[in-house]
């Protein structure tokens, strides 16, 4: 479906929700190289203004990515929940950034709505968003996760350290990490970027990790950021918190970092299997 607007004497086509979409965001070197963004600063209001008359319903009917060839699309339409969505399905993507920013969208409110929510409509609304506006709905959503600590509170921080070492060197991160902790960071994890995929290394560092966690009672969880084929190979024999893996949001974009759903569910369930057992370990 082609979409139209038309501002002086110049009429403006995209040819379907995906041009639109790419030619509304803000201008990115990234996307130009790609060809994908606006010709012009002209075009890219045009863009805008013809977006945000776009019914949210449109982006239920009209799949970025073919729903055939695409299980990152298959799972965002197949687990939508209509029932959520009924609250703002009336809405343009226009009308739904004015009920975002008014008082109606509340943090409860949100929380409601979010099943009912697809990437594409949370993208086209942002790019109608000055960064205002962002940080204002921003505020409004609340997540909040416990494992070892509580992160997501209203009112507190909770960073990432991220000590790094060319040769993995464990007593070259742990200097770092103390480091780290002396400034108060790492409240929301204790992450190492490895310098290589090697089990036998990553092993090394989750268990330096692990003893200077217990030794000085640090409420944090930890991660070596290994690839999560490396994760599942090493979890019954190393102390595993958290599995890192870079994702993208298309089949394709995972097919290139060795991913696929099925494979992220292994290591969703392991990593939950692991954790209830040293839950269970701990209370005994």
């Amino acid at each position: 479906m082609a979409y139209h607007c038309t501002i002086g004497n110049t009429s403006y086509c995209f040819e379907d929700l995906k041009t639109l979409l790419a030619k509304a965001s803000p201008y990115r070197s990234g996307d130009a190289l790609a060809g994908l963004a606006a010709g012009s600063y002209e075009e890219r209001v045009a863009a805008q203004i013809t977006l945000a008359d776009v019914p949210l319903k449109t982006f239920l009917q009209e799949a970025l990515v073919p729903y055939e060839t695409d299980e990152i699309t298959r799972l965002i339409i197949d687990t939508h929940n209509l029932n959520a969505f009924a609250r703002i399905s009336h809405m343009t993507v226009g009308e739904w950034r004015d009920w975002l920013l008014g008082d109606e969208a509340d943090t409860a409110t949100l929380q409601q709505l979010a099943p009912g929510i697809t990437p594409e409509m949370t993208a086209a609304v942002s790019k109608l968003m000055r960064n205002q506006d962002l940080i204002s709905v921003a505020r409004k959503c609340e997540v909040v996760t416990k494992f070892r600590n509580t992160i997501g509170l209203k009112g507190r921080l909770s960073t990432r350290l991220q000590p790094t070492h060319t040769t993995d060197d464990p007593k070259g991160i742990a200097a770092s990490i103390v480091d780290g902790l002396l400034y108060g960071s790492g409240g929301a994890v204790i992450g190492i970027n490895p310098a290589t995929d090697s089990p036998s290394a990553v092993i090394t560092l989750l268990e330096m990790l692990d003893r200077l966690r217990q030794q000085f009672e640090i409420p944090t969880q930890s991660c070596v950021l290994c690839h999560v084929t490396t994760a599942l190979e090493i979890m019954p024999q190393a102390p595993v918190d958290l599995v890192f893996q870079s994702i993208g949001g298309t089949e394709r974009t995972n097919s290139s970092f060795g991913v696929n759903i099925t494979l992220l569910k292994e290591a969703h369930e392991a990593a939950l299997s692991l954790q209830r057992g040293t839950i269970g370990n701990n209370v005994m």
